[in-house]
């Protein structure tokens, strides 16, 4: 089935545009959510990079040029929590698996990169899963479908980190959900914030470990480097600023717990993934300089999920938090802007502070806000082009352009469907050909068929 969704995929990027190229979209209306609204508006794309915005454009010779008359041009979504083009996401065996990482396992041939292309998502903060209280090193994406695994990372993204709290983290230690002689700790809430602390105890000490000897070095001293320790590494750049941590997490409490840890060892939270009693802490969290990326109204999915309400995103941005909404789906992925759209029924919220929940916003939590999640000049040409206004369900992505490169056009994809139709029945019938092949063949034993 991977074959044949590769196959599929690549039929719908085939066509598109191999590179970036110098364009201009005239006569659409264009939200560029930090800039204000642009009626009929014109936007110049060269090198990737947005040239020009406003009313009118200058048009280079040669430009490609795209009537976007009655299209409302925005910038490209940006999913603050996604865990698509991984192989695995969860590394449940250890309590502290910060030695593992995303980055290492991409899978650039997952269909849902073209699936979110389809919802106007260009970027999205690919997370390790939350079985761990310190989970596995994240990585920024953009949707560079049809591309390379070296070719999907978000140049210049900080690095991140993925922590966890509550009942994911903790029932893996638990006997009463999993029946096995093979338990970890922690088993309880209190045990996930002592693992956590105990994590940053050593990583001081290997710090110190690493500062003493460049100083020694520094001295002029023949030193021996401390062992390096690929657990640790990652955690003292937490400690120095240099990696950002996303935390999974529900209740407020265990939010008030986690904030007092970084607080005694000297890093900040970035984001607090999920976050649904947000609203109950929405001050100490904006105290603390953390964001918060969380549902619209997906809530009561589970015992730590039921004190949810969907007042949640606009409690905490009236608090001060910088919120974002993220899917952690793929099938939710593709319908952001209709969870944007949310907020302003839920809270009073305005069709801006709507749209930068989906776009400045987790710009800004992932540190990446210098070159996308608005329509200025300067930043990537990441921008998703509806048939109509973003925060109506029933508006369609028309175009979705990456660096200034079309990968998504929904002209294009249906006329391409039977083609593709005709490819996976093809696939299908060589597969029944195969397997009727290998059953009437002899059988074959030994460590070929063990592989």
């Amino acid at each position: 089935m991977r074959a044949l969704a590769v196959a599929v995929g690549l039929i719908g990027f085939a066509g598109l545009s191999a590179r970036a190229e110098t364009m201009v979209i005239r006569n659409a209306t264009i939200l560029t959510v930090t800039k204000g609204t642009i009626q009929k508006g014109s936007i110049l794309i060269r090198d990737g990079k947005i040239a020009e915005v406003g009313e009118t454009v200058d048009t280079p010779a040669g430009a490609t040029a795209m009537d976007a008359a009655g299209l409302y041009v925005m910038p490209g979504i940006i999913d603050c929590h996604s865990h698509i083009a991984t192989e695995a996401v969860n590394e449940g065996s250890v309590s502290v698996s910060s030695m593992v990482g995303i980055p290492d396992t991409l899978n650039p041939e997952d269909i849902h990169i073209y699936d979110a292309l389809a919802g106007g998502v260009t970027t999205a903060n690919i997370l390790h899963g939350s079985a761990n209280a310190i989970g596995g090193k994240t990585v920024v994406i953009k949707m560079r479908w049809g591309k390379t695994a070296p070719e999907l990372p978000f140049a210049g993204a900080p690095p991140g980190i993925k922590f966890a709290l509550g009942e994911n983290p903790k029932r893996q230690g638990n006997p009463s959900v999993f029946r096995s002689t093979n338990l970890r700790y922690p088993a309880t809430r209190m045990g996930v914030a002592d693992t956590i602390r105990e994590a940053f105890n050593e990583a001081k000490i290997y710090q110190a470990k690493w500062n003493d000897y460049r100083a020694a070095v520094a001295r002029g001293e023949k030193a021996i480097p401390p062992r390096q320790d690929l657990k640790l590494d990652p955690l003292v750049e937490v400690l120095e600023g240099k990696r950002l941590v996303h935390a999974h997490c529900y209740r407020a409490d265990e939010i008030l717990m986690l904030l007092k840890i970084a607080d005694d060892y000297g890093f900040k939270i970035r984001t607090l993934q999920h976050v649904l009693e947000g609203y109950k802490v929405a001050g100490e969290i904006a105290a603390h300089g953390t964001g918060a990326s969380t549902f619209s109204d997906w809530y009561g999915y589970k015992e730590e999920a039921n004190d949810a309400i969907p007042y949640n995103a606009a409690i905490m941005a009236r608090k001060g938090v910088l919120v974002s909404l993220n899917s952690d789906s793929e099938q939710l992925m593709r319908h952001l802007n209709d969870e944007a759209a949310k907020v302003m029924k839920y809270g009073g919220m305005s069709e801006t502070e709507a749209l930068s929940m989906i776009t400045i916003n987790p710009a800004k939590q992932l540190e990446i806000d210098s070159r996308v999640g608005s329509i200025e000049v300067g930043k990537d040409a990441d921008l998703a082009i509806f048939d109509g206004h973003p925060l109506s369900n029933y508006s369609k992505v028309v175009k979705t352009i990456i660096d200034g490169q079309v990968y998504f056009d929904r002209a294009n994809d249906l006329a391409q469907r039977p083609a593709r139709e005709k490819e996976k029945e093809r696939l299908f019938e060589l597969d029944k050909q195969r397997m009727k092949a290998a059953q009437s063949g002899p059988r074959r034993t030994g460590p070929e068929v063990r592989e």
